[in-house]
């Protein structure tokens, strides 16, 4: 029969096998979600001026003529009060994309206040909402600027036909003003608008994905080429860089197999702890 320290000695082992098993899943997975993050695409960082520099310089007056730009890219254009403008980029599954706008405001006099407005679409041309952020502010007569932004909800690689979340593909932004003095149309103003992306993580993951990301032509067997103004601008279909995600990777994988690796062992443990040493001793032999 087991005595006390036979027993101890058994837990310190098993114990320990368990440590070490956990530190080397622990080890794997976070190696494995290191080369998922780095096969997987993610939104491109800017690296300075170089590339606010690229940005396109004009905007598009409908869905179908938006101007494409690209994440973390800035884009101006110039343009008359009253004028609607519209940018296109495109966002991938798990990213919360934000869209930030600024609108300096003529110098000459104006007759009152004037309310702009951004309003982001995704590619099925559905408005969508904003998690946070003025997506609409009113810029008094004397003011020389105004800002506005709208921080979406995650993109999820798949959702049901009646909803609304926001699917990989195209995203249309749209500024334009909504209220002022009619006197105060055709005034010139400058835009800018910037979207950047954030990666939301395996917690927001879902299962399933689409066929094909929400992007221009993508109900044709082969959508004809976009001509682009500008050789540094990006097509409107254009995928974001690294290409699109494919859907199924997320690091809840890696988490799983942690889980059941150690559920595992944690059952290998207590059964080496409880089986015994074979025959109790004051049992007669056979």
């Amino acid at each position: 029969m087991w005595n006390v320290r036979d027993m101890t000695a058994r837990a310190a082992r098993a114990a320990g096998l368990l440590a070490s098993a956990a530190a080397l899943a622990f080890a794997g997975g976070v190696a494995g979600a290191g080369a998922a993050v780095a096969d997987s695409p993610s939104p491109s960082a800017s690296t300075g001026d170089g590339d606010t520099a690229k940005g396109p310089t004009e905007a598009g007056t409908s869905f179908r003529t938006a101007t494409p730009i690209a994440l973390d890219q800035r884009a101006t254009a110039g343009a008359s009060t009253g004028d609607y403008l519209y940018w296109v980029l495109p966002a991938d599954a798990g990213q919360q994309v934000t869209v930030n706008a600024k609108v300096t405001l003529p110098q000459s006099a104006r007759h009152g206040t004037a309310t702009w407005q951004l309003d982001v679409y995704d590619g099925l041309r559905r408005r969508q909402a904003c998690r946070y952020g003025a997506t609409t502010r009113t810029a008094a007569q004397d003011a020389g600027s105004v800002e506005l932004s709208c921080a979406l909800r995650t993109v999820r690689g798949w959702a049901e036909q009646w909803s609304n979340d926001p699917l990989p593909g195209n995203y249309y932004v749209r500024l334009t003003v909504v209220d002022l003095p009619q006197e105060d149309l055709g005034q010139p103003v400058q835009a800018e608008v910037k979207a950047s992306a954030t990666d939301a993580g395996g917690a927001r993951a879902v299962d399933g994905r689409l066929s094909a990301p929400l992007v221009a032509g993508a109900g044709t067997a082969s959508p004809a080429p976009r001509p682009s103004s500008s050789a540094e601008q990006p097509a409107a279909d254009g995928a974001p860089d690294g290409g699109w995600s494919s859907g199924w990777w997320s690091d809840r994988w890696v988490w799983t197999a942690v889980g059941g690796v150690l559920a595992a062992l944690a059952g290998i443990g207590g059964y080496r702890m409880t089986r015994g040493s074979g025959r109790p001793a004051h049992l007669p032999r056979a």
